[in-house]
């Protein structure tokens, strides 16, 4: 009856879970085969998968907790059961088991619910189960227990007492034993010591159950005299329990994977006047323990991976664990063309979601670039917003974070160093000599290794045998014959390092001869940036690495990292930066950190994963947001037509941010330098200017519509802009097409400060929209580029260098036509001039080289002169930071 409930129980559960495999583990610390056998069988007939740990006789506790700790962290085990010496059941042993796996439900928190009489929160233990199925009708009868103790004792005493039983617990050599057993309706006893006990002690007709463990006959003669009394024992049926429970346990399973409401408790915020600085305010603020995040925004144990106490990585395993959870909105946050200080996205960014969550109860996360260390130590600072909205703690967010960019740059000079080590090879070997090194004989054995194999069949050779191949065939095997004139994979460095511009390599001796001009880019510039951003899976973002086209051959076909043969450690570099990372916000928000910044020479926005997680953990009324870099013309139009076709995601509203200082810029406002004080134009009331710079907003707002989506403008209000001010960039906003414009005072107060802008982009979000492409992928190469250039920026016409021309021809000749555009432009002008401002028109957009990120999937073409090495400037942000060395803190970040 048991294992047929069992059985058809989990039949049902498999029906509806086609992938379910559930798996018990039973740790064993004795050679009793019979209880290993009757484990098996049950488990057999029901349809469980068992796994038996058989540790030796003599195993201490120790050994045991650490093979249980084990199992814990296993995802592959949903069960874990212990048949071990009754010496060895100890509260240390039983509570290393996690409660939602303990299947013989022995730990204290299975048993504090038990004793509670939350009977539908906890598993009742097997053996109990079996001793309450052989006492059938209790009714109000005397039950003694007799050397049952321990946890299963409390159990056993708990449930007979919820039946109506009267319990009465006895030592084996307590002096009132015969007493009792002669008044008693029902004896259990904890072991076979049953056989020391005369007949004659035992009440005629009482019920006698043992539960030694290792008895797994049904019945067995009692006493040590001839007897018609019969001793039950519990032996096969707790097993068939046990079965029963893990079945239970597996709907519990099941029930926890499905998507939970959040039960989220925000950080009250106590803004200062005036405001601090960001790291005081950071530091003043005692964020939770991650996983206590972790666990009220659904996520479960085993799908986060803790660096310290304040971030964690997220398993990628939480979107097919969510596959069927719809996705919450989605919120994109960009600006207006900016001034060299930045007009605070990051900033609404978290201001926005922490309105939404910690004021207005509504689900949200941000989703974030982690930044360079090029901008946090030279000019701009870090990227974890500011004030009383920002990412704490702020000096984790802006110093190595979880690794990342350091995974990218030991997998992008991996890839450099694997090109000219081949060259050098190839120009100093013969066929034979590169393919025995190449494919060496070990152990008296020549093989192929698997992404050898790949390479051989991409060249039609369908061999798998390396003594048969021709010499023909080894030619085409072994030589890539890269044209060094055509290597477009550079080294990178997180640093910004202007003599790292230009470089020549292979000056060494050793090199043979071998000498080229190379160059440095910044670590977040790296093609390798731009794949973990826009990558879907692990599987997606290791065909993405192995389709990196790094140089042509001479014949002018393409190079890449496959052909290399180092897709594979490069994808084991970054098999950990693949995972976003989360984080929190001032008020306790989530967030997630994830891929890098650079918007002007890479497609400048955080990754595709973070943004896929985030909505489906927000639920369907939720809100995620994320963050374009730079202006709309440049950021948000890359995530419309570049992360958007990656992701299939349907963006939900834009937040559009301006500030008072940038459209006075934009208006006829001198220039705003970094690190030099403003001018009194913008510290003052004028009216004018800002009329005069809303061209730019409104030009901003234009683009975004080209794009179907409606689009809220955020006036980052400073404590220098004037009421009027604020309240004449609204009505212009509103004027233009804007569904609302509304100015926000996060940074000095907080989700409070931008409760009316998450009002506004809620009922936003509930408009009508029709999103569409700015372009078909079908189009020419030269006419993407041409849509992009007259309808976002405004120009009358492109012009094309020979050099660019070249390329395109080739990328098109290679198959590559199809690929959308990413253009690779300055951040600080609408054209391709950083010193023309507002709306500039009538102007030809020079594209003076056309690129390829094959594996990242885009074409970027180079409008102007664009560095992909920044400078350091004469006084660095640099010179403000330091270490104490006896608290560790950071000082002079920000």
């Amino acid at each position: 009856k048991v294992t047929d409930n069992a059985k058809n129980s989990l039949a049902s559960l498999k029906r509806e879970n086609p992938r379910l495999e559930p798996t018990l583990a039973i740790i064993q610390a004795h050679n009793d085969q019979l209880i290993q056998e009757a484990n098996k069988n049950f488990a057999k007939e029901i349809g469980l998968r068992v796994i038996h740990i058989c540790l030796p006789e003599g195993s201490t506790k120790d050994e045991i907790v650490s093979e249980i700790l084990r199992l814990n962290e296993d995802p592959n085990v949903q069960g874990l059961a212990l048949d071990l010496p009754e010496s060895l059941y100890s509260s240390k042993v039983l509570n290393a088991v996690k409660p939602e796996k303990d299947v013989d439900g022995l730990s204290s928190v299975n048993l504090g619910r038990l004793v509670r009489g939350d009977v539908c929160d906890c598993l009742v233990p097997p053996t109990v189960c079996a001793v309450m199925e052989l006492l059938e009708d209790i009714g109000e009868k005397k039950v003694l227990l007799v050397g049952v103790q321990g946890a299963e004792g409390a159990a056993l005493q708990s449930v007979l007492q919820r039946q109506g039983a009267a319990v009465l617990s006895c030592h084996w050599k307590a002096p009132q034993l015969q007493s009792e057993l002669r008044h008693a309706d029902a004896v259990v006893f904890g072991s076979a010591k049953s056989d020391d006990v005369p007949v004659s002690w035992v009440k005629p007709g009482a019920t006698v159950i043992n539960c030694a463990h290792h008895l797994l006959s049904e019945k067995h003669s009692y006493g040590q005299q001839n007897s018609p009394a019969a001793e039950k024992t519990v032996g096969s049926l707790a097993v068939a329990m046990r079965m029963q429970n893990m079945v239970k346990n597996m709907e519990r399973w099941i029930q926890s994977q499905q998507y939970r409401k959040w039960d989220f408790h925000s950080l009250k915020l106590q803004p200062l006047s005036p405001v601090p600085s960001d790291i005081e305010i950071s530091r003043a603020q005692s964020p939770k323990a991650v996983d206590v995040l972790a666990k009220e925004i659904g996520l479960l144990t085993d799908e986060i991976e803790m660096y310290g106490q304040t971030k964690a990585k997220v398993r990628l395993s939480l979107l097919e664990r969510l596959k069927d959870q719809p996705d919450g909105k989605y919120v994109l946050v960009a600006g207006i063309t900016p001034t060299p200080l930045g007009e605070g996205k990051s900033t609404v960014t978290v201001g926005l979601v922490q309105a939404l969550t910690a004021h207005l109860n509504i689900n949200s996360f941000a989703c974030l670039r982690q930044p360079s260390q090029g901008p946090t130590f030279g000019v701009k600072g870090g990227a974890a917003g500011g004030g009383y909205a920002q990412v704490i703690p702020m000096e984790e967010f802006n110093l190595h974070l979880t690794g990342d960019i350091h995974a990218i740059t030991a997998a992008n000079n991996l890839l450099a160093a694997a090109i000219d080590a081949r060259i050098l090879h190839e120009n100093t070997q013969s066929d034979k000599s590169l393919y025995n090194r190449l494919v060496p004989v070990v152990n008296g054995v020549r093989g192929f290794s698997a992404i050898q194999l790949a390479r051989l069949r991409r060249l039609g050779i369908n061999k798998t045998d390396p003594e048969t191949l021709t010499e023909e065939e080894i030619s085409k095997f072994v030589r890539l014959d890269i044209d060094p004139s055509t290597i477009t994979w550079q080294r990178v460095v997180d640093t910004n390092d202007r003599f790292l511009r230009r470089i020549t390599v292979g000056q060494a001796n050793t090199e043979k001869g071998f000498v080229r001009q190379a160059q440095f880019d910044i670590a977040v510039a790296s093609e390798i940036m731009a794949i973990l951003a826009l990558t879907t899976s692990l599987q997606d973002m290791k065909e993405r690495l192995g389709r990196i086209v790094v140089a042509n051959d001479k014949k002018g076909e393409p190079v890449t990292a496959e052909d290399l043969g180092v897709t594979g450690a490069l994808t084991v570099l970054m098999k950990d930066a693949v995972k976003p990372t989360l984080m929190q916000t001032l008020e306790g928000t989530p967030v997630f950190v994830h891929a890098g910044p650079f918007a002007n020479i890479a497609h400048g926005n955080s990754s595709v994963l973070a943004d896929k997680i985030a909505l489906k953990l927000v639920g369907e009324k939720g809100f995620v947001v994320t963050e374009a870099g730079f202006g709309a013309d440049i950021g948000m139009e890359k995530f419309f037509n570049i992360k958007c076709r990656a992701s299939g995601l349907v963006p939900s509203v834009v937040v559009l941010v301006a500030t008072v200082r940038a459209l006075k810029m934009h208006g006829g406002g001198p220039n705003v330098t970094a690190g030099a004080p403003l001018k009194k134009e913008y510290t003052e009331e004028n009216l004018q200017l800002v009329a005069d710079g809303c061209c730019n907003l409104q030009k901003q707002i234009q683009i975004t519509q080209l794009f179907g989506v409606p689009v809220v403008v955020a006036l980052n209000v400073f404590k220098t802009d004037s009421p009027a001010e604020v309240d004449l960039v609204c009505k212009i906003a509103k004027e233009s097409g804007a569904f609302d414009a509304v100015p926000c005072n996060h940074w000095s107060a907080g989700g409070r400060g931008a409760i009316k802008l998450a009002q506004a982009v809620e009922k936003a979000a509930n408009e009508k929209k029709s999103f569409k492409y700015l372009y078909s992928l079908e189009l020419p190469i030269v006419e993407k580029i041409r849509i992009i250039a007259q309808k976002v920026y405004g120009a009358q016409d492109i012009e094309l260098s020979p050099v660019a021309q070249s390329q395109v021809d080739r990328y098109t000749r290679q198959g590559f036509g199809n690929l959308p555009i990413c253009m690779a432009k300055t951040h600080l002008s609408l054209s391709h001039q950083p010193e023309r401002k507002g709306v500039p028109t009538g102007f030809i957009l020079p594209i003076s080289d056309v690129r390829a990120s094959i594996g990242a999937g885009f074409i970027y073409p180079l409008v102007g002169t664009m560095s992909t090495m920044p400078g350091l400037p004469t006084r660095p942000c640099f010179y403000d930071i330091d270490l104490d060395p006896i608290t560790e803190q950071v000082k002079g970040l920000f």
